[in-house]
């Protein structure tokens, strides 16, 4: 009875990440033109559309880089970052809490037993931790959230290691956006620079960081 609750779980579970997928890709259209273009049209709301959006896109299955990039291409650098950073780090907030109300039913013992060590470092260097892991525009967001929350990071060194971890790679993400509206090259080319830089910034905070 026990593995037919959780085959039923699972199937339901399948089903409604399907569903998810399905609706991404027929509304959506999950690439950043497509996106944009659904989201001007609501004209004066669409900022307010695309934060909410944003926030709720952990449960959505949006894929987060595809966001930041309709972000520019729809409001354009600065706005695009701005919007972005403040959906960005709700939907942030939102797993973290999500993973530490109810991240231990889903750690197994042995595993929660092998990473004692990374939780103290966590609880300790948590700040660090997390904004070296934001500032790599590559690295998945959500993953870093999830797993902040199970590891129980005070939530301030979360917060703030969210927010100005995000920042670079995030305006990265929205010139490199709104750069394919204008379709020039030059500004193509500049915007995959700042791109590269950004992703390399950890580097220099590497040994800082992992140095007991």
């Amino acid at each position: 009875m026990k593995s037919l609750n959780i085959a039923i779980k699972l199937l339901l579970l399948i089903v409604v990440v399907i569903g998810l997928l399905g609706f991404n890709h027929s509304v959506l259209h999950l690439n950043p033109e497509g996106i944009r273009t659904w989201i001007v049209r609501f004209g004066g709301a669409a900022p307010l559309l695309f934060i909410l959006i944003y926030a709720v896109r952990p449960l959505l299955l949006f894929p987060a880089s595809v966001l930041s990039l309709a972000g520019g291409l729809a409001f354009g650098p600065v706005w695009g970052t701005v919007y972005t950073i403040v959906g960005a780090t709700i939907g942030a907030i939102l797993s973290y809490w999500i993973a530490r109300l109810w991240g231990d039913r889903l750690v197994s013992a042995r595993l929660k037993g092998n990473w004692g060590k990374l939780e103290q470092q966590l609880e300790q260097r948590g700040y660090l931790y997390i904004l070296l892991l934001r500032l790599i525009p590559l690295f998945p967001f959500d993953l870093i959230s999830y797993g902040a929350g199970v590891a129980k990071v005070r939530f301030p060194a979360f917060l703030f290691g969210t927010l100005l971890g995000i920042i670079p790679g995030t305006f990265a993400y929205s010139f490199l956006g709104s750069s394919f509206l204008h379709e020039k090259t030059s500004t193509i080319v500049i915007a995959a620079i700042v791109f590269m830089i950004v992703t390399l910034i950890p580097l220099i905070f590497k040994k800082r960081a992992f140095t007991p």
